[in-house]
């Protein structure tokens, strides 16, 4: 089957170079457009790619400067304060993903999608490493009939380099949340200030400060498992491998409370780990949620809104995962 290129906007940088290279390693036919501002940088990575090609991205034109090159889906990997791309996807009716934006940032993007909810698939991507938290959490959840609370405890290494684009997301959600959604006895609130610091329990049993952190997991965990307390705390800091003495690694320790199958009281403590920091998991969950928009893997998705978990099969996700080096470890509760 001949496909149009998938267009990674972005892509030169270090989270979109891993997702076309999983992409390439899964589909190896599948033709990629590299695209950036520095056509020399985007056509480098291509070069690397096989069956890609770099292409010069510019946001302030309405075809993106690719006149009418064919497109079968984008993905975005940097804050598009325009929503140039989205509107790009809509006008050519192909599936878009970006990763950037906050949960308190999701307007444009929302209302871009309801005034053309016909127009193509819009799916919001920036749960924590792009489904690294959500879809292994939904899987555990499997094993309960009802689940009270969800506590997600994230760590990242300061030493794990995220390229120019993260930490520009990084910086810019720090400063620009307003406060920290959570879900406490069934209500949405916002956490500021003291009330939005506390901490975490590292693999290694280290407690490291944390901040009260609202990616959209909180909103996917509390819709999908109706839990009445869910919270995301997020570390930065020396992980737990490196205080091994060991290479940076990045931590997300997802822990589940309600009653099993049969009722009884159940407590689910899981890490999903990865010996290369935060960057691998973003691109594979990229690369998984772009093998759906464009109708690679499993049939290509309608339009609608999506978040990342959605699109993913969990068990497929565990068996990539895996592949390449990441683990999700059981834990004592």
């Amino acid at each position: 089957m001949t496909h149009d290129p998938i267009l990674f906007v972005g892509g030169s940088g270090i989270v979109g170079r891993q997702a076309a290279r999983y992409l390439r390693d899964a589909h190896p036919e599948a033709p990629l457009l590299i695209g950036g501002r520095d056509l020399g940088r985007a056509s480098a990575v291509a070069a690397e790619l096989r069956n890609a090609e770099g292409v010069a991205v510019d946001l302030s034109a309405p075809d993106l400067g690719l006149g009418d090159r064919p497109v079968s889906a984008l993905a975005l990997f940097f804050k598009d304060d325009a929503i140039a791309c989205l509107r790009f996807a809509q006008a050519r009716g192909i599936p878009y993903l970006s990763i950037s934006s906050g949960v308190h940032e999701i307007g444009p993007e929302v209302a871009a999608y309801m005034h053309a909810p016909n127009a193509s698939a819009v799916v919001l991507g920036a749960e924590w490493l792009v489904g690294a938290t959500t879809v292994p959490a939904m899987l555990a959840a499997r094993e309960f009939s009802t689940i009270d609370s969800v506590r997600i405890s994230a760590i990242i290494d300061d030493e794990d380099v995220g390229g120019a684009a993260t930490d520009a997301d990084m910086e810019r959600l720090t400063r620009t949340m307003p406060a920290a959604l959570t879900v406490e006895d069934g209500d949405y609130l916002w956490r500021t200030g003291d009330g939005a610091q506390t901490s975490v329990i590292a693999l290694d049993g280290t407690r490291m400060p944390a901040d009260v952190f609202s990616p959209y997991d909180v909103l996917v965990l509390a819709n999908e498992t109706r839990a009445r307390d869910v919270e995301f705390r997020l570390a930065v800091g020396e992980s737990s491998s490196r205080r091994r003495g060991e290479p940076l690694s990045t931590e997300i320790i997802v822990d589940l409370s309600g009653t099993d199958l049969a009722g009884q009281p159940l407590q689910v403590r899981q890490a999903v780990v990865h010996p290369g920091g935060q960057m691998p998991l973003t691109g594979l969950g990229v690369a998984m949620v772009m093998e759906r928009l464009a109708g690679l893997q499993n049939q290509a998705v309608g339009v609608g809104l999506y978040f990342p978990f959605q699109l993913v099969d969990p068990e497929t996700y565990q068996r990539r995962l895996e592949a390449i080096g990441g683990s999700i470890l059981p834990l004592q509760g």
